[in-house]
């Protein structure tokens, strides 16, 4: 079954129903839910699978403040969550995602049987209000100076390992990009430059598993290492690192990536 859109009080989302576990997909600051779309025949077919639009993103309005934190989209996922009666549900984030989903789960552990952090973004640990981080900024400025569909054009290429040999996983992170907007993505990369992951990853206390691309120049694996080394032991899961592989794992090699996720054990929590 593909998927089906929805929106509701200014969040977008599609579902794949199914009477299964749900598995919620929270994607990365140059995607949207629809790049998710590659997983999707990978996963089981039991499964409920929800995939939001962040806020700011594909029809989903953007957030009141402008310098968003981490929270704030928690907040904003736990309200989705609630008024789709979703008690429980595995998580995944997927880079800017995985800050949120940490952020989510630290603070609603009894509403995550399962959590995964792709590709994970770490932050730049800037204090709310003050100079942005050099990387956050840049995005911000090329965004406004080339427009959305140039700037998808120079910065797809690094999500894609060797993306001359796989011109199909480039299309579909470059169409992605090509369609964030102000003001949302200037959110996204302000929550960005303020982001602690470490700080929640210490705060969970709930299985959790790392996948990272082993080529992965956006966040490479030595952070995906630290986020996974600092989980307490009862919540430290598995650490997979997928060769041949970049930051858009899930989308160059989807069969790969969705044999890397432990389902299993996230329908039997």
């Amino acid at each position: 079954m593909s998927w089906v859109s929805h929106i509701s009080e200014g969040i977008a989302w599609l579902e794949r129903p199914a009477r299964g576990e749900t598995l919620v997909l929270l994607h990365g600051i140059g995607s949207n839910a629809g790049s998710f779309a590659p997983l999707l025949p990978h996963l089981p077919e039991t499964t409920r699978v929800i995939a939001w639009n962040a806020p700011g993103y594909g029809g989903s309005d953007p957030l009141a403040q402008d310098w968003p934190q981490a929270q704030d989209y928690a907040t904003a996922l736990r309200g989705l969550l609630d008024r789709l009666h979703i008690g429980t549900c595995a998580l995944l984030g997927h880079s800017l995602g995985a800050l949120v989903a940490a952020a989510f789960a630290a603070g609603h552990a009894d509403r995550v049987t399962h959590l995964t952090l792709a590709a994970p973004a770490i932050g730049h640990g800037v204090t709310p209000g003050e100079v942005l981080s050099a990387a956050a900024q840049i995005r911000i400025d090329d965004l406004e100076r080339q427009g959305a569909k140039a700037f998808a054009a120079a910065r797809a290429p690094r999500l894609v390992f060797r993306p001359e040999d796989n011109p199909e996983s480039l299309a579909l992170v470059q169409t992605a990009m090509g369609q964030v907007t102000m003001p949302g993505y200037g959110q996204a990369a302000r929550m960005l430059a303020s982001g602690r992951l470490l700080d929640d990853a210490e705060r969970l206390w709930l299985p959790t598993d790392v996948i990272v691309g082993a080529e992965d120049r956006v966040t490479p694996p030595e952070g995906a290492r630290r986020v996974h080394g600092v989980l307490h032991a009862n919540a430290r899961g598995r650490y997979t690192e997928l060769p041949d592989l970049g930051h858009a794992l899930y989308q160059q090699d989807p069969a790969r990536f969705a044999r890397a996720l432990d389902l299993t054990a996230a329908a039997a929590a």
